[in-house]
């Protein structure tokens, strides 16, 4: 590839074709921005820590050793986690998968609340199958969000919907947003309120269909030609307003795709948000997939330039559908070339989870799909259809639970009994131990903003 060139705009647009840049200057570019992102990860994923050693009176204790040790993180690093619950699954491969599952993530999008899937006939709901899932969850520690309340797409509307009058869809709509907060807002604190809301067409529009099953795919969904923003602002305003009313405390999200490969997309989705805020709609959070298109590497400089615009907005930001794939397809978006192997998909996963650890709106990153058993698109999965690890699993492992994680620190406190240390958010355990060999360990919260100090008794 020495002395290949590649399409991008003067300004350094790597989507456009109106000048060439060389494969060195490429690469100059992503290790310009990883580096950027190492050291903001430093700066803004760690906070500085005292652990304060007395005796029984108060008294500082000197000649201690303090160990660090972090057990968990503040920053959600997720993934899907229900083919597990797929009845063809063996409660061996079922063990296998949350071993590896929660060896590695804290949290998961809970896709059963589709309506189409939750309610596949009026009043017929799959809340049994939902709490299931939800107990997992619980059981294993991994934080949970909705996925999700609104769409437009045929998943979104489900079949039995069209057998009613026109004027009572959206009375039917309404019940749904409602009763799917309500019922769940003991257990699910997170919601995607809307998905897809600039590609898709508008909520009413969709339910003005007239159809059978089957009759509509998921093309006429996605025309949006024609559509204005305020055509769409309604029916996203009026989801956010009812799920918050039925769970005041709940933290909803907006999602969208294309937002990294189509600067018109983002645009538009940055309008839309805009909008949504002055209007005082309860948006809470900002969601970007990450797989569309699905063949596509997409260049650092444009993954910087969209989270940096829609950070502008002042929201969080999450990664919520990344998953790049080992499907041997020929790589598109014409900054890097080659195929999707096993080694690639391992390499742009660590570019891109670095690049979005590292901004500081960044609030999580979520994989679409663990295990190529029965991924979304072939090869995506971070482990293999036997549940083996690929090479991106073993990098993500590397990034997520060693280079982020303060694991196994020693420091020994000064004469007035404090050690001091530089850590990554998130919990941990601290063990004091007196040279007689007397010790004590407690637990602890390294908080991003947090005093992040604590008083251990010997």
């Amino acid at each position: 590839m020495v002395g290949a060139t590649i399409p991008c705009h003067a300004q350094w647009d790597p989507y456009q074709t109106t000048a060439a840049v060389t494969v060195a200057e490429r690469e100059a570019a992503d290790a310009r921005h990883l580096q950027q992102a190492r050291d903001s990860i430093e700066k803004i994923r760690k906070s500085a820590a005292q652990v304060q050693v007395v005796d029984a009176a108060g008294r500082a204790v000197a000649g201690v050793r303090v160990h660090v040790d972090q057990i968990s993180q503040d920053f959600l690093f997720g993934n899907l986690a229900e083919d597990q619950f797929k009845a063809d699954w063996t409660d061996a491969e079922r063990a296998r998968f949350t071993e590896l599952f929660k060896g590695l993530f804290n949290f998961t999008e809970l896709t059963l609340v589709k309506w189409q899937q939750y309610e596949p006939q009026r009043g017929q709901h799959q809340q049994e199958e939902m709490t299931r899932q939800l107990d997992w969850a619980a059981r294993n520690d991994i934080v949970v969000k909705g996925h999700t309340i609104g769409w437009s797409h045929n998943a979104g509307t489900p079949d039995w919907l069209y057998a009613m009058p026109a004027r009572q869809r959206l009375a039917e709509y309404k019940r749904h947003v409602t009763e799917m907060v309500t019922r769940n807002r003991q257990r699910i604190q997170r919601w995607d309120a809307v998905n897809e809301p600039v590609t898709t067409i508008p909520y009413e529009r969709a339910l003005q269909e007239t159809r059978a099953k089957g009759q509509i795919d998921d093309g006429p969904r996605y025309d949006t030609r024609g559509i204005t923003l305020d055509q769409v602002l309604p029916w996203v305003e009026q989801t956010f307003r009812l799920a918050h009313a039925a769970h005041p405390h709940g933290e909803f999200h907006i999602n969208e795709f294309n937002v990294l490969s189509r600067r018109d997309i983002r645009q538009k989705y940055f309008d839309l948000v805009e909008a949504l805020l002055q209007r005082k709609v309860p948006v809470h959070g900002i969601g970007i997939q990450a797989h569309e298109p699905r063949e596509m590497w997409f260049a650092t400089p444009e993954i910087v330039k969209a989270f940096d615009q829609m950070a502008a907005l002042g929201l969080p930001l999450h990664i919520t559908e990344f998953l790049p794939q080992s499907s041997g397809k020929p790589i598109t978006g014409g900054w890097r070339e080659g195929t999707w192997t096993e080694e690639a998909q391992a390499t742009f996963a660590a570019q891109f989870y670095t690049l979005a650890f590292g901004h500081p709106a960044m609030k999580s990153i979520h994989w679409w799909g663990f295990s190529d058993r029965s991924v979304w698109l072939p090869g995506g999965g971070l482990l293999d259809a036997e549940l083996k690890p690929k090479p991106a699993h073993t990098r993500l492992f590397q990034l997520i639970k060693r280079d982020w994680m303060t694991r196994d620190l020693a420091v020994d406190a000064d004469a007035s009994g404090v050690a001091a240390f530089r850590g990554f958010h998130g919990r941990y355990r601290i063990t004091v131990t007196a040279p007689d060999g007397a010790s004590r360990t407690v637990d602890a919260h390294v908080q991003e903003g947090g005093e992040n100090r604590f008083v251990v008794t010997l």
